[in-house]
């Protein structure tokens, strides 16, 4: 019988614990993680969960878990899941134990980690990938997936041999050409990461609201202002195309149900991760999602005002929580000066 694949999960937060669990029972799966997660992990094993009713709890005995960089060593496959700021980081400790050829696939938020990865690891099939979905951490221990959608990679034959494991896991994945353009499309969707942390509402609620959603086509509008303007196309990952979707948010609440009611098919309890690293005390990663479009507004010569206000919003809340009243937030990001 051929072995199961090593996969190692490199840098087990949410997203890196949901997708390790999930393919727990399907390949060799090691977790590298931060002190404080494995000792929780030690404590409490594994749970996974998701908005359709999976459930599997993997106890602790049973989980591979690590610190150090060097258990990466003997990986066929590595998934990073660290923050984006720790890349660069990341890209320097794989490359000191890493075999020649090990594939690395990036499911981070932000569009240039991949990039970023392939500059510390010239010798290695470092790809792009995007987790369309919300994970949520319900319990300590517990992850939780509270919203749809399936994962992207980049295109790649060295992938194939992965396939079967993260299909019978349910992580079936889609092939890309263009991740470039699917990772820009997320990220004008995670626009709203910022909005919901600042709103304080689970996902679900504040996106049933009209004057939440109308501040999220405001950064979404901007944003596809910037990519015009640099000669970005993102892709489509709804149903509607978008360039559509900024009008379609604005929408009153009943046409909005009626048109757009898988937008809202998202588990009740579900937050944005920005909302969870304020909670946590955590820095967010604000300056790789709306600061992405400040950024290249700003290679073009122009300023992307209304996204700038909210990086600087969400580094206020960073340092004091204040929730936001939709209807202010909104005259505040419309005002924001050009």
């Amino acid at each position: 019988m051929k072995a199961l694949p090593r996969i190692v999960i490199y840098g087990a937060g949410m997203i890196g614990n949901y997708l390790g669990g999930r393919l727990h029972q399907h390949a060799r799966v090691r977790f590298v993680a931060r002190p404080h997660v494995v000792a929780t992990l030690k404590a409490q094993g594994l749970t996974v969960s998701d908005l359709n009713g999976h459930r599997q709890h993997i106890a602790p005995d049973a989980l591979d878990l690590h610190t150090q960089p060097d258990a990466a060593r003997e990986a066929d496959l590595v998934l990073v899941t660290v923050k984006s700021s720790a890349t660069m980081d990341v890209g320097h400790e794989l490359s000191d134990v890493l075999a020649p050829g090990t594939p690395v696939i990036s499911f981070q938020n932000g569009v240039r980690n991949a990039a970023e990865l392939r500059v510390s690891l010239p010798g290695h099939g470092v790809l792009a990938g995007m987790v369309p979905f919300n994970v949520t951490q319900p319990a300590p221990g517990h992850f939780h997936q509270g919203s749809s959608g399936e994962l992207m990679v980049e295109r790649s034959p060295v992938l194939e041999p992965f396939q079967p494991a993260f299909a019978a896991a349910g992580l079936a994945w889609q092939a890309q050409d263009d991740m470039h353009a699917v990772l820009w499309a997320k990220l004008l969707m995670n626009l709203n990461n910022p909005l919901n942390a600042l709103s304080g509402l689970p996902l679900r609620d504040q996106l049933a609201q009209r004057s939440w959603r109308r501040c999220l086509a405001l950064l979404q509008r901007e944003g596809l202002q910037v990519l015009e303007a640099a000669g970005i196309r993102p892709a489509q990952l709804t149903p509607l195309p978008t360039r559509w979707i900024p009008g379609v948010l604005s929408l009153p609440d009943a046409i909005f149900q009626r048109i757009a009611g898988r937008m809202l098919a998202i588990d009740p309890l579900a937050r944005s991760s920005t909302w969870d690293d304020l909670q946590a005390g955590r820095r967010t990663e604000v300056d790789y999602i709306n600061g992405e479009i400040v950024a290249l507004a700003a290679s073009k010569g122009f300023r992307a005002a209304a996204n700038a206000r909210i990086v600087a919003l969400i580094r206020d809340a960073e340092r004091s929580y204040l929730r936001w009243e939709a209807e202010a937030l909104f005259k505040t990001l419309r005002n924001a000066r050009p």
